[in-house]
C-alpha cells in the first residue's frame, strides 16, 4: 500500500450558513487562525452524528443560536500532515439558515472574523477549492429557498 494507506482517519462536520435578504442571499464565512476563509467546522465527539456536530460547531464558532438545519451538502476529504503524521480528513457539510442575529467569532479557537458575503463575493473569498465546491452546492439549494441567485462567480 502507498503512503496514503497509512494515514490516520479523522471525521469533522460543518455548516454553510445563509440568510435571505432583500438584496439577495448572503453566506457566512469565517476567518480561521491560519488567516483562511471558510466555514465553521470541527471534530465529532464520540457517538455524535455529523449533523449534530455541524450544528454544535456552527453555534460555537459564530455565536448564532437561531439556526435551522436544512439539508446535507456533501462530504469533502483531504490529506495533510500534523506533527509528522499523515491525516486523511473527512468533513460532512450541511446547509443552515440563520434568519437573524449578528455573528461573533470564537476567538479562543483562533477565529478572527465572521462576515456575510453575496454568493459571488463568497466564491471569490473562500480559501479552499474543495470548500468552494460545497459553496456551489449550497448556492443551488439557496437559490430554491431565497429566489433568484446568480450562480456565476
Amino acid at each position: 500500500m502507498g503512503r496514503k494507506g497509512k494515514a490516520k482517519q479523522e471525521t469533522s462536520a460543518g455548516g454553510v450558513i445563509y440568510r435571505c435578504t432583500p438584496d439577495g442571499p448572503r453566506f457566512l464565512l469565517i476567518k480561521d487562525g491560519y488567516k483562511n476563509w471558510g466555514f465553521p467546522k470541527g471534530h465529532l465527539i464520540t457517538g455524535e452524528a455529523p449533523e449534530d456536530a455541524a450544528l454544535r460547531e456552527v453555534v460555537e464558532e459564530t455565536a448564532l443560536n437561531d439556526v435551522v438545519l436544512h439539508e446535507p451538502l456533501g462530504i469533502i476529504d483531504w490529506y495533510f500532515r500534523f506533527r509528522g503524521k499523515l491525516i486523511h480528513k473527512y468533513c460532512h457539510f450541511f446547509l443552515f439558515e440563520s434568519p437573524e442575529g449578528s455573528p461573533s467569532p470564537q476567538a479562543d479557537e483562533g477565529i478572527s472574523e465572521c462576515c456575510w458575503y453575496s454568493y459571488p463575493d463568497a466564491v471569490a473569498t473562500i480559501s479552499y477549492a474543495n470548500a468552494r465546491g460545497i459553496l456551489q452546492k449550497a448556492g443551488v439549494a439557496v437559490s430554491r429557498r431565497c429566489g433568484h441567485l446568480d450562480l456565476e462567480p
